[in-house]
């Protein structure tokens, strides 16, 4: 009989000492869960802040409210790489605004990196004018032509004036906005690329004359954006 009494109270204080035990679990648990949430609201608040004094820098509207936190660590982590691949030439905030800029449109920031790089022959120079050709100059980082520029500031929804080529945010903004519409157009980097250094109708007379759209332009960013791993 005792021993029946014994090994009730025993179960009893189990039983209480579990519940005590679950409930401390439970508490535990929300704690972490409100602290985590506190966490990422603050990582939020600091992504937002650091995008729109990026934004009032750079004068170019980022739309602070659609990039997350990882994506924000993603485009630092770039900007990094940029800086330290160039040595220096292509700033930490080049390659902030770059890197997000790209991904917002779902393009690997490398490649729009290493076409400047190839179009500045590694100078990533803003104020570069190119060679004279029978279409006239190509300027900026991004050497565009006073002939294409107009409508792909248009389609960027930025207003065009050709001093502005040589703003850097400027060309980065319509030579991300180009990829995009190359891409979209035809679905692979051999030919945006290709039509990105040629012209539309000059990628077309290349395919003719060469039976593929792959040149070494194309080739030579692609592997080069390639090795670009965060």
């Amino acid at each position: 009989m005792i021993t029946a009494i014994v090994l009730t109270l025993v179960l009893v204080l189990f039983l209480v000492q579990s519940h005590l035990f679950n409930e401390q679990v439970a508490d535990a648990k929300t704690k972490v869960g409100e602290l985590d949430q506190k966490t990422s609201e603050n990582d939020q608040m600091k992504t937002q802040t650091a995008l729109t004094k990026l934004e009032n820098e750079t004068g170019y509207s980022l739309d602070p409210g659609s990039v997350s936190v990882e994506e924000w660590k993603q485009a630092k982590a770039y900007s990094e790489q940029f800086y330290d691949d160039s040595e220096g030439k292509f700033s930490k905030k080049w390659g902030l605004f770059l890197a997000y800029q790209s991904m917002k449109v779902d393009i690997d920031p490398a490649i729009a990196y290493e076409l400047l790089k190839v179009e500045t022959g590694n100078t990533f120079d803003p104020d570069l004018t190119g060679p004279e050709t029978k279409y006239g100059h190509a300027y900026g980082m991004a050497q565009f032509m006073t002939n294409t520029a107009p409508w792909i500031a248009d389609m960027a929804g930025i207003n065009y004036s050709k001093e502005k080529l040589f703003d850097p945010y400027f060309s980065m903004t319509l030579s991300v906005t180009y990829l995009d519409y190359l891409y979209d157009k035809y679905g692979n980097w051999d030919e945006a690329l290709t039509a990105y250094n040629r012209g539309i109708g000059g990628l077309k007379a290349y395919v003719s004359e060469k039976g593929t759209p792959k040149s070494g332009y194309s080739e030579e960013i692609q592997e080069m954006a390639s090795l670009h791993e965060l």
